[in-house]
């Protein structure tokens, strides 16, 4: 049954005004949050100027090592931003009331992961000037025969799908009505596909370069979706954590429990496969196989990854076992450290661990360590605050209106 509202419907400008409002207040510890993520800005803002004005010379990216911090990340972010059909999928798909009290923050952490995504895009193109060249009808985009052509579109259309849709939604239920389900299902069903594609898109995007055999691997796919389908989950997780602990929008035990759930099979599978690649280099090692001995033991005395891989493989299992096991019962003291050990170690498998190595040792031979510089990192950081502000700016007055929304329909 449609609920009617009982005050007039209010418009786009009121909306756009109390979202504004809703954002910028808060108590002294949220105004200190804010502070914190406009300094990392601003370092991201003047490391950009200093790249701007120099050049790509600045950062220590090189011929040999052409795709850096930037790239892993924007590889990382996209799959965290497809793991938000996780939620959507048992929402929308299997009628699942408790994720769908959820789905829209899942939403808002993938619209915040994307946005990092196109960031970094614009970041490796050494200056902003350099996107028209992306841009259909402007730019020569060569579709469909340039899989980056793909990438662009499906990420973009992912975008949009995730903004518009949750926006709908929530400007119905800030008028006191329910959203036409015949208006937004449609999209939801097509962003669930679009989910899929954007990550696998960008897996072929390395698994079709045949002079990259760490790349050039059919498992590509497939285990790019799993550790999405486990970081995603996992940082998702984390910021329900954080929504229950600081504001009076509870999150039930149930929901962290199926999140868990969908994490630990995922990172299963995840580690599962990566075993199966370990086993495919070392077993018998080959030419083939010089950047997974680079990657995990060092080649020729440059060993800078090595300890990195490691820990990062580290964290996956132990964050894996610990939700497994799920000793705390999904209290957020032990539920919260795991989903952070698991998210950061598949951030550094599948960022710096997949991308640095793909590319040493060149297909000449040459072998460069790389590190990156101070102005990387700080952009880096500038691009990870903004994207916390934007996942920030989009939650808190979702929130607000969801519980208005229910508080009303409780009273009519």
């Amino acid at each position: 049954m449609t609920h009617k509202s009982s005050t007039p419907g209010r418009g786009l400008i009121a909306f756009i005004k109390d979202v504004i409002t809703w954002n910028l207040s808060g108590g002294l510890a949220y105004q200190f949050f804010l502070c914190i993520l406009a300094a990392f800005m601003m370092l991201g803002i003047y490391a950009y100027l200093v790249q701007f004005k120099i050049g790509l010379g600045v950062t220590n990216m090189s011929n040999i090592v052409s795709w850096g911090l930037y790239i892993s990340n924007f590889t990382f972010f996209v799959g965290v931003a497809a793991a938000a059909v996780m939620l959507i999928l048992p929402a929308y798909i299997f009628k699942d009331k408790d994720l769908h009290k959820v789905v829209i923050i899942g939403e808002g952490v993938a619209v915040g992961a994307l946005v990092m995504c196109l960031l970094f895009i614009i970041a490796d193109l050494g200056g902003p000037l350099n996107a028209w060249h992306l841009i259909p009808g402007i730019g020569i985009l060569n579709w469909p025969s340039s899989l980056l052509a793909w990438d662009i579109i499906v990420i973009n259309g992912y975008l949009a799908l995730n903004l518009l849709v949750p926006f709908y939604i929530i400007y119905c239920h800030y008028n006191n009505r329910a959203p036409n389900e015949n208006k937004y299902r449609p999209f939801i069903f097509l962003s669930i596909f679009w989910a899929f594609a954007i990550h696998m898109i960008t897996a072929f995007l390395y698994e079709g370069l045949p002079a990259r055999p760490f790349w050039n691997n059919p498992l590509m796919g497939p285990r790019f979706l799993a550790s999405a389908f486990a970081a995603g989950p996992a940082l998702i997780s984390v910021v329900l954590i954080i929504i229950d602990t600081a504001t009076t929008f509870k999150i039930n035990s149930k929901i962290f429990n199926k999140l868990r759930l969908i994490i630990v099979v995922s990172a299963i599978i995840n580690l599962i496969m990566l075993f199966s690649e370990v086993f495919k280099e070392f077993y018998f090692t080959t030419h083939h196989s010089l950047s997974a001995v680079y990657l995990f033991f060092g080649l020729d005395g440059y060993d800078a990854l090595v300890p990195w891989i490691w820990t990062a493989i580290s964290m996956n299992i132990l964050g894996t076992v610990i939700l497994a096991f799920n000793p705390g019962k999904n209290k957020p003291f032990v539920l919260l450290p795991a989903c952070v050990l698991l998210f950061t170690g598949i951030w550094i498998e599948k960022g710096m661990g997949l991308i640095i190595p793909g590319l040493v040792p060149s297909p000449l031979g040459e072998i460069v360590d790389y590190a990156p510089s101070w102005v990387e990192v700080s952009i880096t950081l500038g691009i990870l605050a903004f994207g916390i502000f934007v996942v920030t700016f989009l939650i808190k007055p979702a929130i607000i209106i969801e519980q208005r929304f229910e508080e009303d329909r409780r009273l009519h």
